[in-house]
């Protein structure tokens, strides 16, 4: 099945641009340059991926970011002019599965939208469906993250990031073979996304995220998902 890309970006020379190429390298693609447009495709059309600018002319990417997710789970890659450190961030924690900074090669954002795509891919036949940590169940099947059955919403990135966590229980893990993990390619040590996410899912899955007992931090090391926690069976 072809998957369907929207782009949202002021920009009509460059989403022309990268719709030429993103249609061939086999997706549909759909353009709007203006947030407006860009939630009316949305509510049109279902599509596997947004490519979002952060600057747009009748209403801020970081507000309408928030606005899709709040809606939807659908994957969003963030491109942004400045690709300064807190533009990044805010992006994350407002839901982007992934940020470019501008300028940047059409390759590198192909790589990246098929990264964050194949997140949403089921998982293999011999995974176990459903991972158990207490109260907290991680089901691979659905890509439902639930904690004393409540369902958390996590994006793709950050359920990808927990089931390889949770696959690793016990082991302490970098943030480079985190990422290596959860986007199959190596990326800059200096990287500090990954901690955003981090962040995110503490918030979530944590009694206390200010000191969490299931994601905990190894000083110098990493991460590491304990397999169990105090109480639990």
């Amino acid at each position: 099945m072809t998957e369907r890309i929207l782009i949202i970006d002021d920009d009509a020379r460059l989403s022309a641009m990268l719709s030429d190429y993103l249609g061939a390298a086999g997706f549909l693609v759909e353009r709007s340059l203006t947030a407006r447009d860009g939630l009316a495709a949305l509510a049109r059309t279902a599509v596997d991926a947004v490519i979002l600018d952060v600057m747009l002319p009748d209403l801020d990417g970081f507000e309408l970011c928030r606005t899709i997710r709040a809606r939807s789970a659908t994957p969003i890659l963030m491109l942004t002019a400045r690709g300064e450190e807190m533009d990044r961030i805010v992006g994350l924690e407002l839901g982007a599965d992934d940020y470019l900074p501008k300028p940047f090669s059409p390759r590198e954002l192909l790589a990246r939208l098929r990264a964050i795509l194949r997140r949403g891919l089921p998982p293999t036949p011999d995974a176990a469906p459903t991972l158990r940590f207490g109260r907290l169940h991680i089901d691979r099947s659905s890509r439902m993250v639930r904690v004393n059955g409540e369902e958390k919403s996590l994006t793709s990135y950050q359920f990808d990031l927990i089931v390889a966590l949770a696959e690793n229980a016990g082991r302490v893990l970098s943030r480079e073979r985190l990422m290596d993990l959860v986007k199959g390619e190596e990326l800059d040590a200096y990287d500090r996304s990954i901690d955003v996410h981090i962040s995110r899912l503490r918030a979530l899955i944590e009694d206390d995220p200010r000191r969490p007992r299931r994601i905990i931090t190894v000083r110098g090391a990493g991460y590491v998902f304990a397999k169990t926690q105090d109480g639990e069976a």
